[in-house]
């Protein structure tokens, strides 16, 4: 018997899909350049003075323009990673919001991101200048960018994913309810605008979080099927 075309495409929209890359790809990217960023520059700490935020821009060099494009460069597999996810979820038969918002999030904390990136490539190339309120500000908008700006959405990214993977079974409970309480922590973050004294909270979200997509990444089921038999 002769197969058609139609009979092929027909048949090759039945069968289940396999929810795209390997998910944990993207975030073990984002993972890497967001380590070796922070590892060549860590930057003035918020608040510094203006003063220190100058002379530190001044004496970066090469580490710290590297760090920038790291930093930058890290948000494009992060925006891959949420669109990957969401892409799965909705291939597992997830038609609830979560995926949607979680794929908000994601792109926000991409944009966010990237924003950091540039503020602080930006602060590295006015320094000459020697403006010491221009360095201090843009240090701050680097920090508040890839913080608070970066954890809040993040947080929303991780409930989208941890809230279906909960209540449909998904991945083991334990796996879930520990995206949910990083997600709580990344909501907390926000009080990083008024309480500096909570900024230790935002690497926990961030290296945390990307932690634990790499992990989902690896144990998510590709098929509905595979979730039933192991939920």
């Amino acid at each position: 018997m002769t197969t058609t075309t139609a009979d092929t495409a027909a048949d090759r929209t039945a069968r289940p899909g396999t929810g795209g890359p390997p998910l944990w790809l993207p975030a073990l990217a984002s993972l890497v350049l967001t380590v070796a960023g922070a590892a060549l520059y860590a930057g003035p700490r918020p608040g510094a003075a203006p003063g220190t935020a100058l002379a530190l821009h001044q004496a970066g060099g090469l580490g710290a323009a590297v760090s920038t494009l790291l930093l930058f460069s890290s948000a494009a597999p992060l925006a891959v990673l949420a669109a990957a996810f969401h892409q799965r979820l909705q291939v597992l038969g997830v038609r609830v919001a979560g995926p949607t918002i979680g794929l908000a999030g994601g792109l926000l904390a991409a944009a966010a991101m990237a924003a950091s990136g540039l503020v602080g490539a930006t602060a590295l190339a006015v320094a000459p200048a020697g403006d010491a309120g221009v360095a201090a500000a843009l240090a701050q908008l680097s920090f508040l960018a890839g913080g608070p700006g970066f954890a809040v959405p993040f947080a929303l990214l991780l409930a989208g994913v941890a809230v279906p993977c909960l209540v449909l079974g998904l991945l083991p409970r334990w796996v879930a309810v520990a995206g949910l309480v990083l997600a709580g922590l990344g909501v907390v973050a926000v009080l990083v605008l008024v309480l500096p004294a909570l900024a230790p909270v935002l690497p926990v979200v961030r290296f945390g979080g990307l932690l634990w997509l790499i992990g989902v990444g690896v144990v998510l089921p590709r098929r509905r099927a595979a979730a039933r038999r192991t939920g």
